[in-house]
């Protein structure tokens, strides 16, 4: 997991970043080391549902604006193969940019597998879109819990707070990814954003 201002997120680059990107990317984290990263906390944590944040309370799949037909939530099993389960879903609604329905889809996910922090960062880049920041604040704490601040969260982090105009505190989160990984293209197309959105006192979105 294009962000408003392309949250340059390029978008198939992550869900993470690979969702396309909630961070800048849009990229809302690398699909190949978050998968990777789930499987070592996996191999740490236990499935503990009361170590969720709260916010994947499960609720049963609403019809989609004008009849337009919703897919069913996956059942519980593992994430990432299949192109119907609530990653891959939730992916494919975020790059077209139906937010609403890319949460649906990414919270059942981290409720489901709440050790899997490829959902939880989803949903963080979800709730940033559609401005829910307390809620997005909680899934990446969560995600950060499960692999710690990857460059990739915290890319997602600085995005965050771009979109909310806060950019003392994105700057510091860009800086600190790039530091963790300075080639990175996604931080530094973010760090440029950044950069251009204050000298122009114009809002990302």
């Amino acid at each position: 997991m294009s962000i408003g201002v392309t949250r340059i997120l390029i978008v198939g680059a992550a869900v993470l970043w690979g969702l396309c990107g909630c961070s800048t990317s849009g990229k809302v984290g690398d699909s190949a080391s978050l998968a990777a990263a789930n499987t070592a906390a996996a191999a740490t944590k236990t499935a503990d549902a009361s170590d969720a944040t709260g916010t994947v309370d499960v609720q049963p799949a609403e019809p989609g604006p004008a009849g337009e037909p919703v897919e069913p939530l996956s059942k519980p099993g593992l994430l990432g193969d299949d192109p119907s389960d609530d990653i891959q879903l939730g992916k494919k609604y975020f790059r077209a940019n139906k937010f609403g329905l890319a949460e649906l889809h990414f919270r059942h996910a981290a409720a489901t597998h709440p050790n899997d922090a490829e959902a939880w960062v989803g949903l963080a880049a979800c709730y940033d879109r559609l401005h829910r920041f307390d809620l997005a604040d909680r899934a990446y704490a969560q995600a950060i819990r499960l692999i710690g601040p990857t460059a990739e969260i915290l890319n997602d982090q600085g995005y965050s707070y771009m979109l909310r105009g806060d950019y003392m505190r994105a700057h510091r989160k860009f800086v600190e990814a790039q530091l963790k990984d300075p080639t990175n293209p996604y931080v530094q197309a973010n760090l440029r954003l950044l950069e251009d959105s204050f000298r122009e006192r114009k809002a990302v979105q």
